[in-house]
């Protein structure tokens, strides 16, 4: 798996890389932001600290969102609950505090890789999901509201796709997080809050998705049944 480890501090640098090359990832690192944005398409995923001499990380975080759908680990000191929203609000796919375990680094950078389409394409749904205005195009990963393009983050599409998907039924919240987490913890479970926010905000269209209290989520009733075609 290639990695790109974007860190300023050598000496963390001088540590991590060659713990993730024993466990078998590929590294490449940059110091700062200059050069990210045109290495993103050679690599599986962007380790990304925030804390970078000429750009700040969460700015740099929705560049490459912008330019590309690559997977996003933010590795931060900032730990506070308002700096991980950011970070995922900006458009990463995980979030992890310094100083933390590096196999726990690997763990999550292994997870964050096979929700992003290691599993068999025929295990996803094909074709195009339409629940009133908004299109999900499940094969391409593209959504569109009105006929215009809105740019989600892997994440944000997974949780979207699987709650047009269920076209009108409830899609339990659990399942949500097994099929875009991973795993079922407090922390996941706030993620899952925060991306379901962002979708609403981000397609305009607060009331899509309607949170059934204690069971999950299922499309508005403006919305749903959603059609296929």
């Amino acid at each position: 798996m290639r990695v790109l480890l974007v860190e300023d501090d050598d000496r963390v640098a001088g540590a991590l890389t060659p713990a993730l090359t024993r466990r078998g990832l590929t590294i490449k690192r940059l110091a700062s932001g200059a050069g990210v944005l045109d290495l993103v398409h050679e690599v599986d995923v962007v380790l990304l600290d925030l804390g970078l001499p000429d750009v700040d990380g969460i700015v740099l975080c929705r560049r490459i969102r912008a330019v590309s759908d690559v997977a996003v680990i933010v590795v931060s000191a900032r730990g506070e609950v308002d700096d991980r929203i950011q970070g995922l609000r900006s458009g990463a796919d995980d979030y992890l505090v310094k100083p933390y375990d590096v196999d726990e680094l690997v763990a999550r950078v292994e997870a964050v890789r096979r929700r992003r389409g290691e599993r068999p394409a025929a295990s996803e749904p094909a074709g195009v999901i339409r629940a009133g205005d908004v299109s999900v195009d499940i094969g391409r990963h593209e959504v569109q509201v009105d006929g215009q393009p809105v740019s989600l983050s892997r994440k944000e599409f997974q949780v979207l796709a699987l709650v047009v998907s269920a076209r009108g039924a409830v899609c339990a919240r659990d399942h949500v997080l097994s099929e875009v987490w991973g795993h079922r913890g407090p922390a996941e479970s706030r993620s899952l809050d925060v991306h379901v926010a962002t979708l609403r905000t981000k397609l305009g269209r607060p009331a899509m998705i309607e949170t059934v209290r204690g069971v999950g989520y299922r499309l508005g009733g403006a919305y749903g049944p959603a059609e296929e075609g």
